[in-house]
């Protein structure tokens, strides 16, 4: 019974401690609004797109892989001598508390070989490389090439973030 009243004063000394250093976890990055466009041609790769978000911290997208595909890769769209062409990037700096947007037209994934099993499932579980080590688990919505019957319409995300 002695012990009671010390573990007592302990706790009420370190309750506070413990809750304020609650306050001191930075908001983690994170990615969202994942989606692949399949290709009509299916020897050709797919794109894949997304949002990434910085956190408090800031940190880089460095690769995804994926289970459901036999290689990803980063690339952008850029124009060179009036023509657009495409070209790999190793990595994306994600600023602190902004976004970066992989969208048709600029930065991309692109997927070859993907899994039958996830294009009839609809989805895909990508895993993205951050540059601070942490590895983000994300499900890609997979939409059908446009006239392959019940292909969704693309997320209208570019303009609103």
């Amino acid at each position: 019974m002695r012990a009671a009243p010390a573990l007592l004063a302990l706790a009420a000394l370190t309750a506070p401690l413990t809750l304020g250093a609650c306050n001191d976890i930075p908001a983690p990055s994170y990615v969202d609004q994942a989606w692949v466009q399949l290709s009509p041609n299916k020897d050709r790769p797919s794109a894949g797109y997304f949002v990434a978000h910085g956190g408090d911290l800031g940190t880089s997208v460095r690769g995804v892989i994926t289970d459901y595909a036999l290689k990803v890769e980063m690339h952008e769209s850029v124009e060179k001598d009036g023509m657009m062409t495409m070209k790999p990037i190793d990595s994306v700096d994600v600023p602190a508390k902004g976004t970066v947007a992989f969208a048709p037209g600029g930065k991309h994934l692109m997927i070859f070989g993907i899994n039958d099993t996830a294009i009839s499932r609809g989805k895909m579980q990508m895993t993205f490389l951050m540059g601070n080590g942490d590895r983000l688990l994300v499900d890609a919505v997979i939409r059908k090439p446009p006239g392959a019957g019940s292909a969704a319409p693309a997320p209208a995300h570019d303009a609103a973030h």
